[in-house]
């Protein structure tokens, strides 16, 4: 399963409503509402909470996993040490880090790829991505379908 920063995670891509997602991964072993309506699926064996906007007509515009398969830039990133994955974003020019702590966790936050990492102990946790904003402050949909 690889990231594909501004696009998604493996097959899935940002502005998929839940029928394309359940046509690839089938039902949700869950789905929940969070604070502002949003559906959030959730997929066991993948590891991975899929949000469905319900202000923009139910499209997927944000996934967290723990999946230790995922990868970045090649390589798997759950598990790893905050130092070499830290490295690896540098070489592909993803420095500009926004950095905030909730009990202990450190969150890393990039922007421009909408992009979090959970540090816990040193080591990556959990990965979350969500869709980006185009120029006129909407949502850059990479889904056509």
């Amino acid at each position: 399963m690889e990231i594909k920063l501004k696009t998604g995670i493996d097959r899935l891509e940002f502005g998929m409503t839940p029928k394309y997602v359940e046509a690839l991964y089938g039902a949700p072993n869950k789905t929940f509402k969070d604070d502002e309506d949003n559906t959030i699926y959730v997929y066991n064996k993948e590891r991975m909470k899929l949000t469905f906007y319900v202000e923009e007509d139910m499209k997927l515009g944000y996934i967290t996993t723990t999946n230790p398969e995922v990868k970045l830039f090649g390589s798997t990133i759950i598990n790893k040490a905050w130092d070499l994955v830290n490295g690896d974003l540098a070489m592909n020019k993803i420095t500009n880090f926004e950095k905030d702590s909730e009990e202990g966790v450190d969150i890393y936050f990039n922007e421009d790829n909408w992009l979090f990492l959970h540090v816990d102990y040193d080591e990556v946790v959990e990965v979350e991505v969500g869709a980006i904003f185009n120029n006129n402050d909407e949502f850059d949909w990479k889904f056509k379908g």
